[in-house]
């Protein structure tokens, strides 16, 4: 018994401390520590954090000289090193220069929902102070900050005047939001992953609307009030507020109207049903009254840490009577909310257009008078990877740029950043023993390399070290001069390291470095066209191995054998909602959802899966289906490793293998084929002939530039020579000119798979070929002509105009089918070669011109010569001559030269007759 009694003693003793210790530590993170005053002008400050990072939202006050309170205050595990931090302004200079203000960290798991006092540390002093952040200091990251204003004497300004009840609002102005954008009165949970929050302000007759989801950044999410005076089918008739983010990442609300259990669409009489815009169901063209039924107006959006936040305003009462509801601010009204995949807009509507919620939907009864807050801690999505993710290919270089930084990963952040392949400091992923190439544009003041150490820049002014893998102080260039970086991480390269600039902090981010993918299990692979889809492949005697990956996220991805989308054969991958992935194939004939057919090629080896959105797929199939004599059309896709065939591709946001619908159809897709050759692994745009048509041209060229002017040139101004020189070089250059005609027409024809008739430089090049074959069928049938000094016959006249008119119209159209030729290549390549091209034939044609024209005057010098006696020789005077009859100097088929030469003295000698 006295052993008890001792032991318990000791016990009692031995709490006291710890009680001790326990009540110090509760007080000092609830207690207002007692310090000197002073004239510190931010006492009773009070104001918001602004959100950067890991959800940090909540209230922040100064109580005093040496403490300040946070209040409702959440934030996302942020890790071990994150503190208090001060600095003298929220610039990225001043942010990285500022200093730890508090010796208490904020290491907990997460804040939810927490209020608790903080005290400075000794010798800090709001003084100093005009910006208290949430730092986290490993990765100089700001989760958070609020800017301290000091208190003035001078009255401040009215506040707004309230608008009357019966406000105006068509989306003209917003009402001016008081404190931080992310902060309301009320929040309530719509789901595990939706909240709504909401402020309301009667004196302006406005509603501000948060909602916050920690959904994909494809996903839309809607809320509205539905009809007051029906009691279920909540959904039909209701005043839905749809939000997002464009596929740029800008927050956009519109104002919808629901009318039916359907996408949106025009029915038969031209008049919009399903979940529509209001703007959609007005009928007329006035922009101002279109404007008077969107009765929402953005105020504020941010996609952070996974999560989507759209902030918006909307009127109490609205004017707009046919597709608003009024909001009673006593009474409890229903209002429905939901959440999906959201269209983006394209040539038919121009809206984003809300697709089937799925399960994700439901009704809720709101009193918005009431004070509601049941959201206990901040939103957190597991994948809160948002940057673009860029995946290197060993056969394409990844081009480094620097630009603003708009949407940095990791504020604050300098203003200027890296860009990889035109995308803001993205998350690239490599493969280990796979090499990386690096093709840097980014100026010679931004010097690029790939390290341990997450800031980059002068690590050692850090006391720091580092492991450079790649790159260093002379990897830089610009992009008339790019600098080569070649990089090939290997299995003791580190699962994360860096992309940095050598000489700037914080200007890149992280590179992944993965054990070895598609590139490693494919042979062979290309780029499609725009760079937006990587090609695989793999050859074998009877079967070709396939796999497809996007660039950018999406719902499905599709690739199709053939140069377009109607008459191809498509294979379409997508991951269902049960996260399971699909490879199904279509034939397509037609340019709607039904021209849509499922097809039973048989594919083995078959994989589909999404990575933030990146969709990769997988299969294997014959080059032959080899179906025995079966007229299916998958028979027809033969694969054809000899001969390059055209590949392209289209992504979308939803694909279902059940019932296709418009809204399965492609948001973006490939302008041109690209055709991919198996067997050397190359591939080059379909449309990119230019080796071909240079030489088409140039075979043009050499007929209608050369050869046919020539023979031209030959028969009047040659035919002074002596023999029928003149007709040989005539007919032989002509025949030549033709030929070479026909063999470029079937080169080009052959390259390009038949001639497009759509085309100007076609449609020219047709009537030159017309024109050119008139003239041997025109010379086959020439009338006889007369004798020496006998007249011609009309038919003669005729035929020779015929003959020497359409010659020389032909050689017209052919030098302008040239042109065309060469504006439609340098259009379709923008190629400045062309260019020149087009300015040497310029210059040749202006010398074939002078030459003409200087032997047409020396022809007319000669002939006045020999008409006044001046001369006895005219270049290509001929009696022979079958154009000369469309000459001046011939009158009736005699020549007038002959008829004005001078009378000759003849001497006779006379010898006497012989007797």
């Amino acid at each position: 018994m006295a052993n008890a009694q001792s032991f318990s003693l000791i016990s009692f003793h031995f709490l006291i401390p710890m009680i001790s210790i326990f009540s110090l530590s509760v007080s000092s993170r609830h207690s207002i520590p007692n310090c000197p005053k002073t004239n510190t002008s931010v006492i009773n400050f009070t104001s918001e954090f602004v959100m950067c990072q890991h959800q940090v939202r909540g209230s922040f006050s100064v109580i005093n000289d040496c403490a300040f309170k946070v209040k409702d205050f959440d934030m996302i595990n942020g890790g071990s090193d994150v503190y208090w931090w001060g600095a003298v302004g929220d610039s990225y200079k001043n942010l990285t220069n500022g200093y730890v203000i508090s010796d208490e960290k904020l290491n907990a798991t997460s804040y939810k929902n927490e209020s608790f006092i903080v005290k400075l540390s000794k010798n800090v002093t709001w003084d100093d102070v005009k910006v208290v952040a949430v730092w986290k200091k490993s990765l100089e990251s700001d989760f958070g900050h609020v800017v301290l204003e000091e208190k003035t004497d001078s009255p401040t300004s009215p506040a707004p005047s309230p608008a009357p009840s019966d406000v105006k609002f068509n989306g003209s102005s917003v009402v001016k939001v008081v404190g931080e954008p992310t902060m309301f009165d009320n929040c309530k949970v719509l789901s595990d992953k939706y909240r709504l929050r909401w402020t309301v302000r009667l004196e302006n007759n406005v509603i501000d609307i948060g909602l916050e989801g920690a959904i994909d950044i494809r996903d839309y999410m809607a809320f509205g009030w539905a009809d007051p005076f029906k009691e279920n089918d909540h959904m039909l008739g209701a005043d839905v507020a749809v939000t997002g983010f464009t596929e740029k990442g800008h927050p956009f609300v519109d104002d919808y109207h629901i009318t039916k259990y359907s996408e949106c669409m025009t029915n038969k009489n031209g008049k919009a049903e399903g979940v529509c815009p209001d703007t959609m169901y007005v009928e007329s063209d006035d922009r101002r009254e279109r404007d008077l039924v969107n009765n929402t107006m953005l105020v504020y959006g941010h996609r952070k840490d996974g999560v989507s936040f759209i902030r918006y305003q909307r009127p109490l009462k609205s004017i707009d009577k046919r597709y608003d509801w009024n909001i009673n601010v006593k009474k409890n009204m229903t209002c429905i909310w939901a959440l999906g995949f959201i269209k983006p807009p394209d040539s038919i509507r121009p809206n984003y257009l809300p697709e089937n919620h799925g399960k994700t939907y439901g009704h809720v009864h709101i009193n918005v008078s009431e004070r509601v807050n049941d959201c206990l801690g901040p939103l957190d999505n597991k994948n809160k990877q948002d940057q673009e993710l860029v995946i290197a290919d060993e056969m394409e270089p990844l081009v480094v740029t620097s630009g603003p930084g708009l949407h940095y990963p990791n504020p604050p952040n300098p203003s200027k950043v890296l860009y990889i392949n035109k995308k803001e400091s993205p998350l690239l992923r490599v493969e280990r023993g796979v090499p990386v190439k690096f093709s840097i544009q980014a100026g010679h003041n931004v010097a690029f390399y790939i390290t341990s150490d997450p800031l980059g820049g002068n690590v050692t002014s850090r006391n720091r070290s580092e492991t450079i893998y790649a790159g260093g102080p002379k990897a830089h260039g610009v992009k008339s001069k790019p600098k080569v970086l070649e990089w090939a991480p290997n299995r003791n390269t580190p699962g994360q390291v860096y992309y940095q600039s050598f000489f700037t902090q914080k200007m890149g981010w992280k590179v992944q470095v993965v054990d070895g993918g598609l590139t490693d299990m494919y042979n062979n692979s290309v780029l499609l066209d725009d760079q937006q889809v990587s090609f695989f492949w793999t050859l074998s005697k009877k079967s070709i191995s396939i796999a497809a990956r996007g660039e950018k996220k999406s719902g499905y991805l599709a690739i199709g054998f053939g140069s377009k989308m109607v008459n191809s054969f498509a294979y379409v991958g997508w991951v269902d909602a049960n996260g399971k992935g699909h490879v199904k194939t279509y034939w397509i004939d037609g340019m709607n959802a039904q021209s849509l057919h499922p097809t039973k090629e048989h594919l083995t080896y078959v994989r589909c899966k999404s990575e933030r959105g990146i969709i990769t797929m997988e299969f294997t199939r014959p080059l032959d289906p080899n179906c025995d004599g079966d007229k299916k059309i998958e028979c027809k896709n033969i694969v054809e490793p000899t001969s390059p065939f055209p590949i392209i591709w289209a992504m979308g946001a939803k694909w279902s293998s059940d019932h296709l619908t418009q809204s399965n159809m492609h948001s973006v897709t490939s302008n041109k084929p690209v055709r991919v050759s198996l067997i050397y692994g190359s591939a080059e745009v379909e449309e990119d002939l230019r080796p071909v048509l240079a030489v088409h041209g140039f075979m043009m060229f050499l007929a209608w530039g050369m050869f046919l002017p020539c023979g031209i040139l030959a028969a009047r101004y040659m035919k002074h020579v002596d023999g029928d020189v003149w007709f040989k070089i005539h007919v032989y250059t002509q025949w030549s000119g033709l030929t070479i005609t026909f063999l470029g027409i079937l080169f080009a024809a052959a390259e390009l798979r038949g001639l497009h008739i759509n085309l100007l430089h076609v449609k020219i090049g047709i009537l030159t070929v017309i024109l050119g074959c008139i003239q041997p069928i025109n010379a086959y049938i020439r009338p006889k002509k007369g004798d020496v000094g006998e007249e011609p016959s009309p038919q003669r006249i005729f035929w020779e105009y015929i003959h020497a008119y359409c010659g020389r119209l032909a050689v017209f159209v052919g030098v302008f089918a040239i042109f065309s030729g060469m504006k439609h290549l340098g259009d379709r390549y923008d190629d400045e070669n062309v260019r020149g091209l087009m300015r040497a034939l310029v210059v040749w044609i202006l010398a074939g011109v002078l030459t003409v024209l200087y032997l047409e005057y020396r022809r007319k010098r000669h002939l006045r010569q020999r008409i006044f006696g001046l001369g006895n020789w005219v270049l290509g005077d001929d009696v022979d001559e079958e154009t000369d009859l469309l000459r001046r100097d011939r009158i009736h088929g005699v020549n007038v030269d002959k008829l004005a030469l001078p009378s000759e003295r003849s001497e006779i000698q006379l010898e006497p007759l012989s007797t």
